[in-house]
């Protein structure tokens, strides 16, 4: 069975293949991804990497957690199911808490 770890604390450098490359080390990597902005396609400075058993990422957390990788100690751990979200709109409308609510009578 399959195991995603969460990475954090990445150089904001890091790319897809230094993850993997680095995670190789510990067994086989199913994949691995550096997470990034939408608007600027900059790291966020976290990832994720998917190992091919649950053994190889305990081995993975284990091996890299705490450890330096490019100046910085990362943070391993296993990922935890994304939480939903609420739907797709924000109340108020962008104008700060109660809009135009207060400036507004009924004649």
């Amino acid at each position: 069975m399959e195991a995603k770890l969460y990475v954090g604390n990445l150089p904001y450098s890091t790319e897809d293949a230094d993850l993997q490359n680095l995670f190789s080390q510990a067994g086989t990597v199913k994949s691995a991804q550096v997470i990034k902005d939408r608007a600027s396609g900059r790291s966020k400075g976290f990832g994720f990497v998917e190992m091919s058993s649950a053994e190889e990422a305990q081995a993975a957390i284990n091996r890299f957690h705490g450890q330096d990788f490019g100046g910085r100690a990362l943070t391993v751990n296993l990922a935890r199911p994304r939480e939903e979200r609420p739907g797709g709109f924000r109340s108020g409308g962008g104008r700060g808490q109660g809009g135009n609510r207060d400036r507004r009578r009924d004649y």
